[in-house]
């Protein structure tokens, strides 16, 4: 008899353990959520306004565009940071293509990367510190001209009207 009670004991454990295992991985598979708002690149052309995500905490960074199967075509995701450092991103779990413009405190456009694969693992820097990124569908870039030095107006780089 007392095996059968030891078996009992360490199903017991099996199912708590189990049930708090999944209670962690719910946690971790919680989707962030993100404000949303206007922003404007001003280029050589003109300004084009963008319906943004804004990933502005850890969370939200660390999910950003993942698992989205499409993004509508002037719509993007930025990336700010509290201070300026050396952004280093990744297309995991990405399936949609995008351009990187990498931007300075000022909202000057300091670096862009076009066309990034999806589900790719090869980091994606500017290699230099930038206070923010922001992603948006490949094509992009080349469709509007978008160049360095050119500037993302928003309230978050204090040059918004």
């Amino acid at each position: 008899m007392k095996w059968m009670q030891k078996i009992a004991v360490l199903a017991l454990i099996v199912v708590f353990a189990g049930a708090v295992n999944l209670g962690s991985a719910r946690d971790a598979n919680a989707q962030a959520t993100f404000d949303r708002s206007t922003l404007n690149i001003e280029t050589a052309d003109g300004r084009h306004e963008f319906d943004i995500e804004l990933a502005l905490n850890q969370n939200q960074q660390a999910q950003g565009l993942m698992f989205r199967q499409e993004l509508a075509k002037n719509a993007g995701m930025l990336f700010f940071h509290q201070r300026e450092r050396v952004a280093s991103m990744w297309m995991r779990n990405t399936f949609v293509p995008l351009d990187m413009l990498f931007v300075a405190r000022d909202g000057r456009i300091v670096h862009i990367v076009e066309r990034t694969v999806p589900q790719s693992l090869t980091t994606i820097t500017a290699g230099i510190p930038v206070r923010a990124v922001l992603e948006v569908n490949a094509g992009t870039v080349g469709r509007l001209a978008i160049k360095p030095g050119d500037r993302l107006i928003h309230p978050l780089f204090g040059n918004a009207e």
